[in-house]
């Protein structure tokens, strides 16, 4: 259908009728990334030499963005109209009809430092602040987005670069204070499904006085980000007033970053790794830090699972990225703490934000059948920090996390962040399931996390919310031919027959060894 607008309007004072088209929403989702839709005819195309990929300015009376331009030849839009991606339509904010003047976009001088990186160079603090200054403010496409993220992929970042970056991303966000000497936080570097431990440090830590402002970011590589599975639980797109309100009142909350303007560039660059399927150790260590400094917090945990299918796969990967967390949260002023944990198996038995969420209140609420590795595993990881925010003594730490657990205040608190965050939902069901069974009896001797999780996104995690695996055996268990070893989830028979195809095509997620 052709966009249809009157005629009636004249354009913005100051500009010429050859650079003006009217604003209409397309409705399109361009994924956050802002698009302008042109016909190869008009005369701004004409006059400036627009062609696709270009990089225009908007002006409204709103404000101004930099979009990326598709040029169009079909019916569908109209002569004289500008047609605005989602992503444009909310970020510059028109009223339907209105004239935009269309020009050039500012040439990037940021760009040099980027192509500088690809060819190997070092980058120094300047040339990191003036490449994520343009980040933040939306000056790059996702093209060059692209390319700075691979330009720094690998091990392509030593350790002053990654302090300048981690500077860089915090400089240009808000930074909390809360006015107090420790405010402490967590963060898992990921790769191991399930691993939702967050949503029950955080109210354990808090039940015990200490002071944690959660920001979490959605899933880049994962079927399920913290956000994503606390987003099931209660909303977490607060403002930063939203947010205070609701640790001054509980002493925590578990909200997305993004939402708060903490590290945005962060988010920007999450939005590109995710198709990229790309989180190197330096991107990764700038963009965890970044995070909690911005946040306010002074004392941090990081969660380093370790397995052959994990992200991190060795003791010794461990190390080096250990080492670098530290360093550089000495540097910007955080106290770092570690945690090697086993990253063999999934984690409880959901992956996808809905079975996560399941998991985790079936914990909470001290259910028989809650998962025990999950309740363990987030028990250490309380007890280390209740010890490092001075809670409790050293070695004792574990033992008043499980009692505050047992006694039900960490579900009462829990219950309370949720309240102050907008309310506590109910966990949605995936409409179609599939069962996965054992092709052979045996031992279970390994389990492919990576496969896994891709299986749990092919089936829709985390868009589709209630989408993902849920898991029934675990390592060094004996099952029989035909077993159960997981169930598909999905909320759209298409993603569970494509999910299907995708386990089926692949070498055994569960490796299964005859019993001696």
């Amino acid at each position: 259908m052709s966009a249809n607008m009157g005629t009636d309007s004249t354009p913005a004072h100051g500009a010429g009728a050859d650079e003006t088209l009217r604003a209409w929403r397309t409705g399109i989702d361009t994924y956050q990334e802002p698009v302008v839709y042109m016909r190869r005819d008009c005369a701004v195309c004409r006059s400036e030499g627009f062609t696709t990929q270009a990089r225009v300015q908007l002006t409204a009376r709103s404000g101004s963005i930099v979009a990326t331009l598709s040029v169009v030849d079909g019916p569908w839009l109209g002569h004289g109209i500008a047609g605005l991606s989602e992503a444009a339509w909310t970020s510059l904010r028109p009223q339907p009809g209105e004239w935009l003047t269309v020009s050039h976009a500012p040439v990037l001088e940021s760009l040099s430092h980027v192509r500088a990186k690809v060819y190997g160079h070092r980058l120094d603090a300047g040339a990191f602040s003036a490449v994520i200054g343009d980040i933040a403010a939306g000056r790059y496409s996702d093209l060059h987005l692209a390319t700075f993220i691979t330009a720094c992929a690998g091990d392509r970042l030593d350790l002053d670069e990654t302090v300048s970056l981690t500077r860089a991303m915090i400089d240009v966000g808000e930074r909390l204070d809360w006015g107090r000497d420790r405010v402490v936080d967590k963060h898992c570097v990921g790769g191991l499904p399930g691993n939702r431990t967050t949503l029950l440090v955080v109210p354990i830590v808090a039940a015990c006085g200490l002071t944690m402002p959660k920001t979490s970011s959605r899933a880049i590589t994962s079927p399920a980000g913290t956000a994503d599975t606390m987003e099931v639980l209660a909303p977490v797109d607060l403002d930063i007033a939203a947010m205070r309100r609701t640790v001054e009142s509980t002493g925590a909350c578990i909200v997305w970053g993004g939402s708060v303007r903490l590290s945005p560039a962060d988010d920007i660059l999450i939005r590109v790794e995710r198709p990229l399927d790309l989180d190197s150790e330096g991107q990764l260590v700038a963009s965890v830090l970044s995070k909690k400094a911005a946040a306010g917090s002074t004392h941090v945990l990081i969660d380093l699972p370790v397995g052959p299918t994990a992200k991190v796969r060795s003791a010794e990967a461990a190390k080096t990225l250990g080492r670098r967390l530290i360093e550089v949260g000495r540097a910007i002023g955080l106290q770092v703490a570690l945690r090697v944990t086993d990253g063999l198996q999934p984690v409880g038995r959901g992956i996808g934000p809905a079975l996560e969420a399941r998991d985790v209140l079936a914990v909470l609420r001290r259910e028989a059948d809650a998962p025990d590795d999950l309740r363990q595993r987030a028990l250490r990881l309380a007890g280390d920090i209740l010890e490092l925010g001075g809670a409790a003594p050293e070695g004792h730490g574990l033992r008043l996390a499980a009692e505050v657990l047992a006694d039900g205040r960490a579900w009462s608190k829990f219950a309370a962040i949720c309240e102050a965050q907008g309310g506590l939902r109910e966990v949605p069901l995936a409409s179609h399931r599939q069962v996965v069974e054992a092709p052979s009896g045996g031992r279970i001797t390994a389990i492919d996390n990576r496969v896994l999780s891709r299986a749990a996104k092919l089936a829709g995690a985390p868009k589709a919310p209630a989408a993902g695996v849920d898991v029934h055996a675990r390592l060094g268990d004996v099952v029989q031919a035909g077993q159960p070893l997981f169930t598909l989830h999905a909320q759209a028979p298409g993603e569970l027959a494509y999910a299907r195809q995708y386990v089926d095509a692949r070498p055994p997620i569960f490796q299964i060894s005859e019993v001696s």
